[in-house]
């Protein structure tokens, strides 16, 4: 069992607080006791090893994640003397996802743990263990659909150019300014970023092979395993170009990884948080990593970019996921139909 799936069996199987206890609020706003229960007994009849090792088509991250929202569903199963997939019904499935709503859990992840559900019981059926899919045609609410704001210039500024002079950060203390090195590296980040539209996470994954200086592209590892290739900017290939020849060297131990390209100040690979502290830092405003990909996307749509370059160089394997996933300026619009419509 993974350290994830455990995590999410401690916290499912937390009994209930008894009045006037302390609470904490967990993820998605969930109300969960301060104190956990045991580990349930052995899991082997759900098969849950078997189903996350079946997911070969996704992410590490995503497989987590299934790995966790199908531990939830189990140990909730448990509580209710349920000791096997076999002896799950639809009405089983549809009482979980009332729960989760009760508990206030956001639609969002009622969605994506039904998404899961579907998935598992799928493969159950598909590999023989079970004769039917009591998950077939369940229905959760649809999550919102919410997207990382664009961000303005002056926003992108504070982040590509350093933190604000006057070393103050956000709450009003004092900054310490980084080392050269590190800020070697974070200028090489978040252009890279911004100017390429990588996920954080395929960021960090980088290694030094992975990058063409000289022709300014950039191989990528997406989800699924699958490669593109992405172009780089200059002020990226600028300043990769400087970490790489005058900062990595500084953070190299023993402990580091041969081909990472990017490094923490411990030597080792930089993380998806590691990288989120760097935003953290140095913008001016709460920022998250994927607005630096959204706006990417945007402004290449605002210059006339054609939406299916910006769905090969997001790495999206639907057209309409590009769609969902950006938008095109009021103005533009305008413009285009300004410019085109013979009666505009």
């Amino acid at each position: 069992m993974t350290a994830a799936i455990a995590v999410a069996l401690v916290v499912a199987t937390a009994p209930a607080p008894a009045a006037g206890s302390p609470i904490r609020r967990g993820p998605a706003g969930t109300v969960a006791a301060m104190d956990a229960a045991p580990l349930p007994a052995d899991l082997g009849a759900w098969r849950v090893d078997g189903f996350t090792q079946s997911l070969t088509s996704v992410s590490p991250p995503t497989v987590d994640a299934y790995g966790r929202d199908l531990a939830a569903f189990v140990a909730w199963a448990r509580r209710l003397g349920i000791t096997g997939p076999e002896q799950v019904e639809r009405t089983t499935l549809r009482r979980y996802l009332a729960f989760l709503a009760t508990r206030r859990y956001a639609r969002r992840t009622i969605a994506r743990r039904a998404s899961t559900l579907r998935r598992y019981f799928g493969w159950l059926r598909r590999s023989g263990a079970l004769a039917a899919d009591p998950s077939s045609g369940l229905s959760a609410p649809k999550g919102e659909a919410r997207l990382p704001r664009v961000l303005r210039p002056d926003e992108l500024r504070s982040l590509l150019d350093g933190p604000d002079p006057s070393g103050t950060s956000r709450g009003g203390s004092a900054q310490v300014a980084p080392d050269g090195a590190v800020d070697l590296r974070d200028a090489a980040l978040l252009e890279l970023l911004y100017g390429s539209g990588l996920r954080i996470a395929e960021a960090t994954g980088l290694d030094v092979d992975d990058i063409d200086l000289g022709r300014c592209r950039v191989a990528v590892w997406g989800k699924g395993g699958k490669q593109r290739i992405v172009p780089l900017s200059e002020p990226a290939a600028g300043a990769l170009g400087r970490w790489l020849a005058n900062g990595r060297a500084e953070l190299v131990t023993e402990a580091t990884p041969a081909a990472a390209v990017f490094l923490n100040r411990r030597g080792r690979r930089l993380t998806p948080r590691d990288a989120r502290r760097v935003l953290d830092r140095r913008a001016a405003v709460p920022t998250h990593p994927h607005a630096l990909r959204h706006t990417f996307a945007t402004h290449l749509l605002d210059g006339g970019a054609d939406l299916r370059v910006v769905q090969e160089l997001l790495g999206h394997a639907d057209l309409a996921t590009t769609q969902r996933y950006t938008h095109v300026s009021k103005e533009r619009l305008r413009t285009v139909f300004d410019a085109t419509h013979p009666r505009a």
